[in-house]
């Protein structure tokens, strides 16, 4: 029989993954599962990820590329054009990184939960580690276009801690307090 050529074929693991991770956590995955999930034969998933650390891996890269792409396709990264009337250029920047994480905590909160276990996962697995620490590097890197490294470094930090505390406390999204604590370390690093 001829193999049958798939160039998807690792994405579609990748996803696969990341499904199984949102239904059963990290304990849940396994090739086995994923290949079923992807609906692959299981040969396919150890042949594109010798380990479960490298398809981790990949899923965490993927859920890192998705926050940032949020921010690229933001006002985030579009600087100080005109921004609004009487606004403190911290104002604004506040106000649109608020406006981000809005709409992520309107979305499937399950999604957010998915990227906090993958990147709390760096914990204990060394091997995710440096693309945990990808991410950090590229929000810094998209916030600096607006502020200084230090001061964007600061903000990715709150952006975690908030994030953070709203899963793990269960609570909603607070705006209000989320936009005046951004403001705060802009306006005070400025």
């Amino acid at each position: 029989m001829a193999r049958r050529y798939d160039p998807d074929r690792r994405t579609r693991i990748i996803d696969a993954a990341l499904r199984v991770i949102v239904a059963d956590g990290i304990a849940g995955l396994s090739h086995r599962s994923v290949a079923a999930e992807a609906d692959v034969p299981l040969g396919s998933t150890t042949y594109h990820f010798g380990s479960l650390d490298e398809l981790l891996t990949a899923a965490l890269r993927r859920s890192n590329e998705n926050f940032a792409q949020a921010l690229r396709d933001s006002e985030v990264c579009a600087g100080d054009a005109d921004g609004g009337e009487g606004a403190s250029s911290g104002a604004r920047l506040a106000d649109e990184l608020t406006r981000v994480l809005g709409e992520w905590f309107v979305g499937e909160r399950g999604a957010i939960e998915l990227e906090y276990e993958l990147y709390l996962a760096a914990l204990r697995r060394p091997a995710l580690r440096p693309v945990a620490a990808e991410w950090t590097t590229s929000a810094v890197e998209l916030l600096s276009t607006r502020t200084d490294p230090a001061t964007a470094r600061a903000l990715v930090a709150l952006m975690d801690g908030v994030c953070l505390q709203v899963l793990l406390t269960g609570s909603a999204f607070d705006a209000e307090y989320t936009r005046e604590m951004l403001t705060r370390v802009v306006d005070g690093c400025a």
